[in-house]
């Protein structure tokens, strides 16, 4: 079955399984992907994770409450049938990194860059063996095909729920490097947030909240937390 069904048809939610994959019941009915593929979970934690989803619907079954379910779903709708692709759209991101782009001034900005942003370089080389240029100002720079190619090798061994994660976080944020670090625990989510809105913080602190924005931004940090707690319950 899938999250397409308007009213809530079923009564009782399970997880079934003694190991991988894990699947999810509905009334003794295995849960589908909306193309009618098995919904198997890698871990117990994330097929817990989704089970509860479906148990909190109420009347009416509301698939903008159902993070997880919508990532696994991508997971083995999308990304598990066209992993080159993901991994190519990841990497041309880090082409042109946001962290590898920097402020000229004023001085507290360039020192707030360098010091949140080049520790994650630094773990990108320690990583992957990927050696990105970091440059002033917004005038595209080419990274080295050899960074990007051990980037590529990276990402080429994970599975689809990391790469879905990890995908996501990176059109959310534009950082696949910070993305990547968070999705490997070296970075904790806060400092990840962080990391990507370096300049996005310097303008609010200079000029104040938009509201729009604020709401925007919020609706941004669930999707993104929300991307890196799938990560994490899928390993």
């Amino acid at each position: 079955m899938t999250g397409s069904s308007a009213r809530r048809f079923y009564k009782q939610v399970s997880v079934t399984g003694a190991a991988a994959p894990f699947a999810i019941t509905l009334d003794d009915r295995p849960l589908r992907t909306p193309l009618k593929r098995p919904l198997d979970l890698p871990t117990r934690p994330l097929a817990e994770a989704v089970a509860a989803e479906w148990e909190a619907q109420e009347q009416k079954i509301e698939p903008h409450k159902m993070p997880f379910t919508k990532l696994a779903n991508t997971a083995l709708d999308r990304v598990a049938t066209d992993k080159d692709r993901i991994i190519g759209e990841i990497v041309d991101f880090a082409g042109s990194d946001l962290i590898c782009y920097r402020a000229a001034n004023p001085p507290d900005l360039v020192e707030r860059q360098a010091r949140i942003w080049q520790p994650v370089l630094d773990w990108a080389r320690q990583a992957f063996q990927g050696e990105f240029t970091a440059t002033e100002g917004i005038v595209h720079i080419a990274q080295p095909p050899a960074s990007l190619a051990a980037l590529r090798q990276f990402l080429s061994a994970r599975g689809p729920w990391t790469l879905t994660a990890l995908h996501n976080m990176t059109t959310l944020t534009g950082s696949a490097l910070i993305s990547a670090m968070a999705c490997e625990r070296d970075l904790l989510p806060a400092e990840a947030w962080l990391a990507a809105h370096v300049d996005e913080d310097w303008q609010i602190e200079q000029w104040g909240w938009d509201e729009e924005a604020r709401h925007r931004r919020a609706f941004r940090k669930r999707e993104f937390d929300n991307c890196l707690r799938f990560c994490e319950l899928s390993h």
